[in-house]
Protein backbone atom coordinates (compact mmCIF):
# COMPACT_ATOMS: atom_id res chain seq x y z
CA UNK A 1 0.00 0.00 0.00
CA UNK A 2 1.18 3.63 -0.89
CA UNK A 3 2.34 5.75 1.76
CA UNK A 4 2.62 8.95 -0.01
CA UNK A 5 -0.75 9.49 0.47
CA UNK A 6 -0.13 9.57 4.36
CA UNK A 7 1.97 13.27 3.53
CA UNK A 8 0.25 16.44 4.96
CA UNK A 9 -0.37 17.22 1.19
CA UNK A 10 -2.81 14.49 0.60
CA UNK A 11 -4.46 14.52 4.33
CA UNK A 12 -5.12 18.28 2.93
CA UNK A 13 -3.11 19.77 6.06
CA UNK A 14 -0.93 22.75 6.50
CA UNK A 15 0.94 21.51 9.58
CA UNK A 16 3.72 19.40 9.80
CA UNK A 17 2.11 16.75 12.32
CA UNK A 18 1.66 14.04 9.19
CA UNK A 19 4.93 14.04 8.01
CA UNK A 20 6.38 13.90 11.62
CA UNK A 21 4.07 10.55 12.07
CA UNK A 22 4.53 9.21 8.97
CA UNK A 23 8.33 9.45 9.51
CA UNK A 24 8.08 7.97 13.07
CA UNK A 25 6.05 5.29 11.38
CA UNK A 26 8.46 4.52 8.59
CA UNK A 27 11.72 4.65 11.00
CA UNK A 28 10.18 2.64 13.26
CA UNK A 29 9.02 -0.10 11.31
CA UNK A 30 12.15 0.11 8.83
CA UNK A 31 10.13 0.17 5.75
CA UNK A 32 12.22 0.66 3.16
CA UNK A 33 10.09 0.18 0.39
CA UNK A 34 7.91 3.50 1.84
CA UNK A 35 10.79 5.16 2.17
CA UNK A 36 11.94 4.80 -1.26
CA UNK A 37 8.49 5.68 -2.66
CA UNK A 38 8.71 8.95 -0.38
CA UNK A 39 12.39 9.70 -2.24
CA UNK A 40 11.01 9.10 -5.22
CA UNK A 41 8.66 11.86 -4.96
CA UNK A 42 11.26 14.85 -4.26
CA UNK A 43 10.93 15.00 -8.03
CA UNK A 44 7.05 14.74 -8.22
CA UNK A 45 5.76 17.60 -10.34
CA UNK A 46 3.75 18.79 -7.31
CA UNK A 47 5.96 21.59 -5.83
CA UNK A 48 3.78 20.66 -1.91
CA UNK A 49 4.56 16.90 -2.52
CA UNK A 50 8.36 17.77 -2.77
CA UNK A 51 8.57 19.81 -0.19
CA UNK A 52 6.63 17.26 2.37
CA UNK A 53 8.50 14.24 1.12
CA UNK A 54 11.69 15.93 1.73
CA UNK A 55 10.66 16.90 5.24
CA UNK A 56 9.64 13.07 5.39
CA UNK A 57 13.03 12.15 5.00
CA UNK A 58 14.68 14.38 7.05
CA UNK A 59 12.37 13.35 10.19
CA UNK A 60 13.43 10.33 9.47
CA UNK A 61 17.00 11.49 9.36
CA UNK A 62 16.67 12.38 13.08
CA UNK A 63 15.56 9.15 14.47
CA UNK A 64 17.63 6.97 11.70
CA UNK A 65 19.73 8.61 9.77
CA UNK A 66 21.04 4.98 8.07
CA UNK A 67 17.64 4.93 6.56
CA UNK A 68 18.05 7.61 4.47
CA UNK A 69 21.56 7.67 3.57
CA UNK A 70 21.38 5.94 0.09
CA UNK A 71 19.99 9.16 -0.46
CA UNK A 72 22.44 11.21 -0.25
CA UNK A 73 23.04 12.39 -4.09
CA UNK A 74 19.02 13.19 -4.02
CA UNK A 75 19.74 16.04 -1.32
CA UNK A 76 22.89 17.42 -2.65
CA UNK A 77 20.89 17.78 -6.04
CA UNK A 78 18.65 19.63 -3.47
CA UNK A 79 21.37 22.23 -3.09
CA UNK A 80 20.62 23.13 -6.49
CA UNK A 81 17.11 24.44 -5.40
CA UNK A 82 16.83 27.33 -4.43
CA UNK A 83 13.00 26.36 -2.88
CA UNK A 84 14.30 23.46 -1.05
CA UNK A 85 18.04 23.77 -0.16
CA UNK A 86 17.44 24.16 3.39
CA UNK A 87 15.58 21.04 3.55
CA UNK A 88 18.34 19.16 1.75
CA UNK A 89 20.99 20.56 3.83
CA UNK A 90 19.14 19.36 7.36
CA UNK A 91 18.75 15.88 5.28
CA UNK A 92 22.75 15.90 4.44
CA UNK A 93 23.36 16.89 8.36
CA UNK A 94 21.24 13.89 9.71
CA UNK A 95 23.47 11.76 7.47
CA UNK A 96 26.98 13.51 7.02
CA UNK A 97 29.01 11.03 9.61
CA UNK A 98 27.66 8.19 7.88
CA UNK A 99 28.07 9.67 4.32
CA UNK A 100 30.73 12.01 4.33
CA UNK A 101 32.54 10.65 1.06
CA UNK A 102 29.63 11.10 -0.66
CA UNK A 103 29.43 14.52 0.08
CA UNK A 104 32.91 15.64 0.11
CA UNK A 105 32.94 14.88 -3.64
CA UNK A 106 30.04 17.64 -4.01
CA UNK A 107 31.66 19.92 -0.74
CA UNK A 108 32.52 22.78 -3.47
CA UNK A 109 28.50 23.14 -3.80
CA UNK A 110 28.24 22.36 -0.02
CA UNK A 111 29.98 25.64 0.90
CA UNK A 112 28.40 27.61 -2.08
CA UNK A 113 24.82 26.98 0.05
CA UNK A 114 26.80 27.61 3.31
CA UNK A 115 27.64 30.62 2.09
CA UNK A 116 24.88 32.38 -0.17
CA UNK A 117 21.97 30.45 1.38
CA UNK A 118 19.56 31.40 4.00
CA UNK A 119 20.04 31.85 8.08
CA UNK A 120 18.72 28.19 8.29
CA UNK A 121 20.68 26.32 5.71
CA UNK A 122 24.03 28.17 7.13
CA UNK A 123 23.19 26.56 10.26
CA UNK A 124 22.56 23.08 9.22
CA UNK A 125 25.59 23.46 6.61
CA UNK A 126 27.76 24.04 9.31
CA UNK A 127 26.87 20.83 11.40
CA UNK A 128 27.11 19.33 8.11
CA UNK A 129 30.60 20.93 7.33
CA UNK A 130 31.78 19.73 10.63
CA UNK A 131 30.96 16.25 10.23
CA UNK A 132 32.21 15.95 7.38
CA UNK A 133 35.61 17.61 8.31
CA UNK A 134 36.11 15.04 10.90
CA UNK A 135 35.85 11.90 8.30
CA UNK A 136 39.38 12.71 6.87
CA UNK A 137 42.46 14.72 7.70
CA UNK A 138 42.20 16.34 4.29
CA UNK A 139 38.57 17.07 4.75
CA UNK A 140 38.92 18.85 7.73
CA UNK A 141 42.14 21.02 6.13
CA UNK A 142 40.02 22.50 3.27
CA UNK A 143 36.64 22.67 5.83
CA UNK A 144 38.11 23.86 9.07
CA UNK A 145 38.69 27.50 7.63
CA UNK A 146 35.17 27.72 6.67
CA UNK A 147 33.71 27.14 9.57
CA UNK A 148 35.64 29.52 11.56
CA UNK A 149 34.80 32.26 8.47
CA UNK A 150 31.11 31.34 9.63
CA UNK A 151 31.82 31.90 12.99
CA UNK A 152 33.43 34.84 12.00
CA UNK A 153 30.48 36.58 10.15
CA UNK A 154 27.48 34.99 11.48
CA UNK A 155 24.46 36.57 13.84
CA UNK A 156 25.81 36.56 17.41
CA UNK A 157 22.49 34.59 18.23
CA UNK A 158 24.53 31.72 15.79
CA UNK A 159 27.55 32.00 17.58
CA UNK A 160 26.78 29.46 20.51
CA UNK A 161 25.03 26.95 18.16
CA UNK A 162 27.91 27.37 14.97
CA UNK A 163 30.63 26.70 17.94
CA UNK A 164 28.40 23.76 19.51
CA UNK A 165 28.31 21.95 15.55
CA UNK A 166 32.02 22.87 15.35
CA UNK A 167 32.96 20.81 18.75
CA UNK A 168 33.94 17.52 16.87
CA UNK A 169 36.55 18.88 14.48
CA UNK A 170 37.91 20.75 17.33
CA UNK A 171 41.60 19.74 17.99
CA UNK A 172 44.64 21.26 20.15
CA UNK A 173 45.96 22.50 16.91
CA UNK A 174 43.14 24.66 16.28
CA UNK A 175 41.36 25.31 19.38
CA UNK A 176 43.33 28.52 19.82
CA UNK A 177 41.88 29.80 16.33
CA UNK A 178 38.47 29.04 17.39
CA UNK A 179 38.78 30.32 21.25
CA UNK A 180 40.51 33.63 19.34
CA UNK A 181 37.13 33.85 16.64
CA UNK A 182 34.62 33.91 20.08
CA UNK A 183 36.40 36.14 22.27
CA UNK A 184 36.36 38.88 19.46
CA UNK A 185 32.52 38.34 19.04
CA UNK A 186 31.83 37.96 22.11
CA UNK A 187 31.08 41.40 23.16
CA UNK A 188 28.25 41.51 20.57
CA UNK A 189 26.44 38.85 22.36
CA UNK A 190 23.48 39.12 25.09
CA UNK A 191 24.29 37.57 28.63
CA UNK A 192 22.20 34.42 27.70
CA UNK A 193 24.28 34.10 24.75
CA UNK A 194 27.71 33.83 26.71
CA UNK A 195 26.17 31.74 29.38
CA UNK A 196 25.06 29.55 26.60
CA UNK A 197 28.80 29.29 24.97
CA UNK A 198 30.43 29.11 28.03
CA UNK A 199 28.38 26.10 28.78
CA UNK A 200 30.00 24.74 25.08
CA UNK A 201 33.57 26.44 26.01
CA UNK A 202 33.34 24.02 29.27
CA UNK A 203 32.62 20.75 26.80
CA UNK A 204 35.35 21.91 24.65
CA UNK A 205 37.83 21.76 27.49
CA UNK A 206 36.54 18.55 28.29
CA UNK A 207 36.46 16.85 24.44
CA UNK A 208 39.67 18.26 23.90
CA UNK A 209 41.47 16.15 27.00
CA UNK A 210 40.29 13.19 25.65
CA UNK A 211 41.97 13.90 22.10
CA UNK A 212 45.27 14.50 23.72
Amino acid sequence: MSVLGKIAYFQKRRDEVPNQQLARELAETKNRKGIQEIAENLWNKNRNIQSDCLKVLYEIGYIDPGLIGDYVQDFLKLLKNNRLVWGGMIALATIAEKRPREIWKNIDDVIDAVEHGSLITAVWGVKTLARVACADKKYHTRIFPILLGQLEKCLPRDLPSHAESMLCAVDRINEKKLLLVLDRRRREMNSSQIARLARILKKLGTESESKS
